[in-house]
């Protein structure tokens, strides 16, 4: 770690760039402020007043391609970037013509054009996502270079220990720009730190940390530009502390004094960043106050303009607040999908098939995960991979699901295509925020404009006696996000089609195997095929009642219906393959022709995928029933250990025989 005060030498056109730049900031958060006063932004505002110098000196090193992902006191971050301030202006203001078309406000900030790719509501996503861009470029062979944005209260985050960890461990470009303004919303990091600073945590990691004068633009420009020349020549990452301070509100609006002083805010004024620069250019003689009042007169005009753009700027139409949530490319044209035939192979290896096949296709595919590399995965995912494409692609992690989940984020974002193997789905909901606020909103925040190419696929389902934190399913609840697609195979033929489709698709896939199915095997083709998702499948014809089972469940109803078969009773029976998009016009076509419908799923019943297909054959297929609608469902219960207790909170192929029994008697 270094601390380092001082300025550096700069010649007149950085000087006066840097000058104009910081001008363009603080005067387009004077005018938010005040149009906050006048009810023009309908929500929160954020001003980085006082902090001008951090993003003016780092981000002057940085390329149009270069990337930038920042937190909600983002508005800086933006302007520094090259964002108008009059997309800024009416982003706040809520109109169409803003950077997030309306869609983000003060905290969600998107121009991906100028490598500005988001602002986050949530502290510390954005550290994982710089991480993301670094592996990105890692992949691709550019000496593009990823900074992260954020406060002092993200290095209490846990984001920031896994962050940094993974930064250093696979030397990744990302400069990680600690904004310490000495508040966290009103918690004074003297309080919530154990240490008095940030950047001597650097040297835990073993990357090079410093702590700078945050108001010191030109100390800043030197020590980024060293770090990015840095980053870009393959020396990995960088941590930047700058000490500072905002000089408004946490957000316009808030109280200010119940947990700081006037007087503390009244000094730190004098201490204003562009003041210091101003009298730094004229005592050195750069350039004199006249230039200087003509810089400040001329933003001044563009600050006024663009106000007066975004004013008369239109809010956006009401009918597009669901578009984008999906990506909305016209769908490639799919050659037929091919019959099973007669080879034989096994779930698992049918998936590194397709996964194998893809990764030849595209060199942005890489896969990241506990164990995948030499091992091969825990499920024997990808043996074999490793020795084919190398450490980069196919990458171990440490143990930290949200850390390398949130990365795969960022990386999606840039441009790879990763491949996040969990392992098994309860660890992925370590990450559930990620895949929540960040994976599965990207896309719809951006407009469309950011695609999320990314696949998060691992096992769950009870046996094995793996107990409660190795059985999970959770679809139900993954199936209820907006922007995330849910793909739940049940036979090797299904699995190597929908994982091949998955691998080409613009939208983040959760790709979820069965742990009892992985070792199964089944009719599947050599060639590479695709299954489009929201396609079911009529699994086994029949007259009588209409069995819609998921994953494993397929398999008991199958059985179940053999046994049936033998005293006259003829089941069909409907495999969705994805639970969302839900294929309900199959299933409401097979119970228009049977008049009765069973339901078995897995996971447990109250708010279930099985509750929604219910309600949907309850909407538009009540005159087609004979008799109520039935659901067989696992116990609502955490899973326990001992296999006399395990067998009897989820359904088995007794279970499903006695569920349409009944239900023919109805």
């Amino acid at each position: 770690m270094t601390t380092v005060q001082g300025s550096s030498t700069l010649d007149r056109p950085t000087l006066l760039a840097l000058y104009r730049k910081m001008q363009i900031i603080r005067q387009c958060e004077e005018r938010l402020a005040r149009s906050h006063q006048r009810g023009l932004i309908h929500g929160a505002c954020h001003t980085y007043v006082g902090e001008e110098a951090i993003a003016t000196g780092v981000f002057a090193h940085l390329r149009k391609e270069d990337v930038v992902f920042s937190t909600h006191r983002g508005h800086g971050h933006a302007l520094a970037k090259g964002l108008h301030p009059k997309e800024l202006i009416a982003e706040l203001y809520g109109r169409e013509t803003g950077c997030s078309q309306g869609r983000g406000g003060s905290m969600h900030l998107f121009k991906p054009e100028i490598g500005m790719m988001g602002t986050s509501g949530i502290v510390g996503p954005c550290i994982l996502h710089a991480c993301g861009g670094g592996y990105s470029f890692k992949i691709k062979k550019t000496d593009n270079v990823a900074t992260a944005c954020f406060g002092d209260g993200a290095v209490n985050n846990g984001a920031f220990h896994e962050g940094l960890n993974m930064a250093s461990i696979w030397k990744l470009p990302v400069i990680f720009v600690v904004e310490n303004n000495q508040f966290a919303t009103e918690i004074p990091f003297s309080y919530s730190s154990g240490i008095p600073d940030v950047g001597r945590r650097a040297e835990n990691y073993g990357i090079p940390g410093f702590e700078l004068d945050g108001n010191d633009v030109l100390e800043i420009h030197r020590v980024a530009g060293e770090a990015i020349e840095r980053a870009r020549g393959g020396d990995g990452p960088t941590l930047i502390e700058c000490k500072t301070y905002r000089t408004r509100v946490h957000a316009e609006g808030m109280s200010d004094f119940g947990y700081r002083t006037k007087e503390d805010v009244e000094e730190w004024k004098t201490r204003c960043p562009i003041l210091r620069l101003r009298t730094h250019i004229v005592e050195e003689g750069t350039a004199n106050a006249d230039e200087l009042n003509a810089i400040e007169e001329e933003v001044r005009e563009i600050i006024e303009q663009s106000h007066q753009f975004a004013e008369a700027s239109d809010y956006p139409l009401g009918e597009t607040a669901t578009t984008h949530v999906f990506s909305e490319a016209p769908p490639p044209t799919l050659p037929i999908v091919p019959p099973p035939g007669t080879r034989e192979t096994s779930f698992v290896a049918a998936t590194r098939e397709a996964l194998d096949h893809a990764m030849a296709e595209n060199q942005h595919i890489f896969v990241m995960g506990e164990g995948v590399g030499v091992r091969g995965g825990n499920f024997m995912t990808t043996t074999g991979l490793f020795d084919k494409y190398g450490a980069d692609r196919l990458c171990d992690t440490p143990i930290c699901e949200r850390g390398f989940i949130g990365l795969g984020c960022g990386a999606a974002a840039t441009g790879a295509r990763p491949v996040i193997d969990f392992m098994f789905i309860d660890f992925m909901n370590d990450a559930f925020g990620e895949v929540i606020n960040q994976i599965a909103k990207m896309q719809y925040m951006s407009s469309g404009r950011l695609k999320m190419p990314i696949l998060l696929r691992g096992c769950g389902g009870i046996g094995h006696s793996a107990a409660t934190h190795h059985s999970g399913m959770y679809h139900s609840i993954y199936a209820q996000m907006p922007g995330l697609r849910v793909v739940m195979p049940s036979t090797p033929y299904d699995a190597k089609g929908l994982i091949a489709h998955a691998l080409q698709s613009n939208d983040p896939v959760l790709f979820l195997e069965h742990r009892e199915l992985m070792a199964i095997k089944g009719p599947v083709p050599e060639e590479n095929y695709e299954i489009p998702f929201g396609q079911a499948s009529v699994v086994r014809e029949g007259t009588d009642v209409t069995v819609v089972a998921i994953s494993l469940m397929v398999h008991h109803a199958l059985k179940a219906a053999e046994q049936l078969a033998t005293r006259g009773s003829s089941i069909e029976i409907i495999d969705p393959r994805t639970v969302s998009p839900l294929d309900t016009n199959t299933i409401l076509r097979s119970v228009a022709k049977t008049g009765r419908v069973l339901i078995v799923d897995e996971a447990f019943g109250p708010c279930s995928v099985a509750s929604e297909i219910a309600a949907q054959i309850a909407d538009t297929g009540f005159d087609h029933l004979d008799a109520p609608i039935r659901r067989l469902t696992g116990a609502f219960t955490p899973t326990p250990y001992s296999p006399t207790l395990e067998k009897v909170i989820v359904p088995q192929v007794e279970d499903v025989v006695r569920a349409i029994s009944n239900l023919l008697e109805e």
